[in-house]
This record gives structure tokens, sequence and C-alpha cells, in this order.
């Protein structure tokens, strides 16, 4: 953002070389102005201004209808609504725009003046709708991680329940056997005295 402005510059300079249509300083246009390249104001129009290329306005310039461009930079004055719906609309800090802009990017330098509405284009979603949407997100794969523990421990506690029930399983096999061996033991012991006698 800060080491832009170089190039935002070179990209301005690059526009003034290119301005084939000039209203000077002290001019007043009536009417509506339409161009079909760059474009730069120093005098007034009064009326609608439609420019196929740039728009700039400079510092003594001032429009009062509404603009449409592919990129606007505002040094000067616009009472209207501007509209640069796939390019840059950008107010200097002398600039002054009063009324609504529909643009895809907007720079508004400080000590700028702008009273109205930014609609941004080209944006299918706004960052609210999209902050919603990671939310819902981010709660549904916390929902799945949670469900995955849950069955993770289940699973487990089956595992464990398992390994419980067969070790008690053993305990009964060896308690009737150690019986058995017992009672066996004392049989025998019983045979064996049954026989001395």
């Amino acid at each position: 953002m800060f080491g832009s402005r170089k190039s935002e510059a070179a990209v301005l300079d690059n526009a003034l070389e290119q301005v084939g249509t000039i209203i000077g300083p002290g001019a007043v246009l009536e009417g509506p102005l339409t161009t079909k390249d760059s474009t730069r104001i120093d005098g007034t129009v009064k009326g609608n201004v439609t420019v196929s290329g740039a728009l700039i306005v400079g510092q003594e310039g001032k429009i009062v209808g509404t603009v449409s461009c592919m990129n606007a930079y505002v040094a000067g004055e616009v009472n209207g609504n501007l509209s640069a719906p796939q390019g840059k609309v950008e107010i200097s800090d002398s600039g002054k725009i009063i009324g609504d802009v529909s643009c895809k990017g907007i720079i508004i330098d400080e000590n700028a003046v702008f009273h109205g509405q930014c609609n941004m284009t080209g944006v299918e979603k706004s960052s609210a709708e999209i902050a919603k949407e990671r939310a819902v997100a981010d709660k549904a794969s916390e929902e799945a991680a949670k469900t995955e523990n849950k069955s993770t421990e289940e699973s487990t506690k089956d595992e464990n329940k398992s390994d419980d029930d067969s070790s008690k399983e053993d305990d009964k096999s060896s308690e009737e056997a150690s019986k058995e061996e017992n009672k066996s033991s004392n049989e025998y012991n019983k045979n064996k005295k049954h026989h001395k006698r």
C-alpha cells in the first residue's frame, strides 16, 4: 500500500501524457460532455460527463452532474454520482466528491472530502458475507472434529470394554481352572488317605 504510491503516480503521469481532451482553467461548459479518450478538466462542466478513458479533475476543476469513466482522479470537485465500475477512483487531499461512487477500487487521501455512499463493483460477496461463511464453515469443522473425537472415544471405550470383558473371562477361566485343580488335588488327597487305610 505505502510502496505503491510511486506506481500510482506513474500511472497518473502516463494518463496525463495521453490526455486527448482538456477543459482549461476558467472555461465553462454547459451541457453534457462525451469523450472517447482520457480527459482533464481544469474548468467547470455543468452537465453529465461520459469519458471512455481516464478522467482527471484538476484542483480548479468542477463538475456538476453525473460522471461515468474508466478511472477517475479527483483533485477538484464533483457534485453528482461518479461511476467507474471497472476501474479505480482516487480523491486527492484537495478533492471533493458530493455524491455516490461506484467503482472497483477507491483511494481517499487524508483531508479529502467524500460525502455519499460507495458501492464496490466486481465483488460478488461483501466482506461481511464472506466472514459469515467462514464462521459457519469453522463451526461445521469444529462440530465434525467433536463428532470424530466422540467416535474415537467410543471406539476406545469399546476396545477397553472388550479388553476388560476378555480379561474378566480370562480371570473366570483361571478361577475355574484353579478350582478344578483344587478339586482334583483334594480328590487325590482323599484317595491317597483312603488307600493308606
